[in-house]
């Protein structure tokens, strides 16, 4: 455990980049971009010219062939512009729309929608959830019929984050039969006939996002646009989901981490009954559990990296360890932030308040805190290979 984690200077030199990015090009504009509720299709191109799309894509695609380390590094960083509908619309792009193109896609594929996206020339959506499946992949209904040299779609999408916005989306469908071995994926252009954006939605956890409902009535798009195989979509969104889950558990820890910071440093300066806050036994042991908490979080969350960076088969585990735990860490830090503020904790004109209000999302996003226990649970009682940590 000497190198764990395994950061060297070519990992704080990158840290240094995406500090310097964030601090320039985000904190500056936090407030406001969730005040407008959105933010800038320039982000993307930034971020797309300082390599922050492609850190573990093949560097022939204009990735930089890294690992989960420096996208770890990458979220950490971003997180502290304190906006985080800015962060996931990002990190659709690096990780969660685009990853399946790059570990299945043709060549064609790669070259017409991950190579633009790399470079934060397209933008990318992930089509999965919809109004009847969320967590359940399985039960999803949005039907694609093959006709000819074309698949025609008809469904709905919703929560579609980067949806108004996006160029394509990597889309969900149902190509088969019910259950697990009827979905595949396709790359589905937002430019063609019968794709509509519907109902603008507004996440109480990142206000900035760019999500939507999407529907599907008689769109047509080339067969040439499958990803990987027929009905192995299933396959491939679970093996998807391990990445988005990690990515999840930074999320949620950076949140924390801000949390944190804001409540500590006001619980320096604010007096109550003729002494400072931080003064206060009460306060000071509140604090000393949440950072105690924090640290394991955040090392579980560095574990998982390292297991599913080593793709290692017990890697679902404890990626769904540290999402299931980061994600509720960060809202029993809130709860216990906003009371160092008091009245002050209610208030929108508080970053505590206002970050508050929206953390339960990180345990639904990317499966749910209950679905995070049945795989941890079905992995230590039901399986004949048991983790051994």
């Amino acid at each position: 455990m000497s190198n764990f984690p395994p950061f060297g200077e070519q990992h704080e030199l990158f840290r240094q980049s995406v500090r310097s990015f964030t601090e320039r090009e985000i904190r500056p504009h936090a407030e406001k971009w969730d005040e407008e509720r959105f933010f800038p299709n320039e982000l993307f191109r930034q971020a797309g010219e300082l390599g922050y799309f492609g850190l573990r894509y093949d560097p022939r695609y204009g990735g930089s062939g890294l690992d989960y380390w420096y996208v770890g590094i990458l979220i950490e960083e971003l997180m502290k512009g304190r906006n985080v509908g800015a962060v996931v619309g990002l990190l659709i792009q690096c990780e969660l729309a685009t990853n399946v193109i790059h570990e299945y896609g043709s060549e064609e594929l790669k070259q017409e929608w991950l190579v633009p996206a790399i470079k934060g020339e397209k933008i990318a959506a992930l089509g999965v959830t919809e109004p009847g499946a969320g967590s359940d992949v399985a039960a999803i209904v949005t039907a694609a019929r093959r006709d000819g040299d074309e698949y025609v779609i008809n469904g709905s999408k919703t929560f579609i984050t980067n949806s108004v916005r996006a160029d394509f989306v990597t889309l969900a469908v149902r190509t088969g039969g019910l259950g697990t071995k009827g979905i595949s994926l396709v790359i589905a252009p937002t430019k063609l006939k019968g794709f509509n954006v519907g109902r603008r939605l507004e996440p109480i956890m990142a206000l900035s996002s760019d999500t939507a409902e999407l529907f599907f009535d008689d769109y047509r798009v080339p067969a040439a646009n499958l990803v990987g195989e027929e009905k192995r979509g299933f396959h491939y969104i679970m093996d998807l989901f391990q990445g988005e889950r990690l990515v999840l558990a930074y999320i949620s820890n950076g949140y924390a981490k801000e949390i944190l910071d804001e409540a500590m440093a006001y619980a320096e300066q604010r007096e109550a009954f003729g002494m400072k806050i931080a003064g206060m036994q009460v306060w000071r042991h509140r604090f000393a559990d949440l950072l105690t908490e924090f640290q394991a979080s955040r090392l579980l969350t560095y574990y998982a990296t390292e297991r599913l960076t080593a793709r290692d088969p017990e890697s679902q585990v404890y990626v769904s360890m540290a999402k299931l735990y980061a994600s509720e860490f960060a809202k029993r830090a809130a709860i216990e932030c906003v009371q160092v503020f008091g009245g002050y904790g209610c208030m929108r004109e508080s970053y505590v308040g206002r970050a508050a209000s929206g953390v339960a999302g990180f345990s639904v996003g990317a499966g749910t805190s209950e679905i995070m226990r049945e795989i941890i649970a079905k992995q230590a009682f039901f399986t004949t290979t048991k983790f051994t940590g």
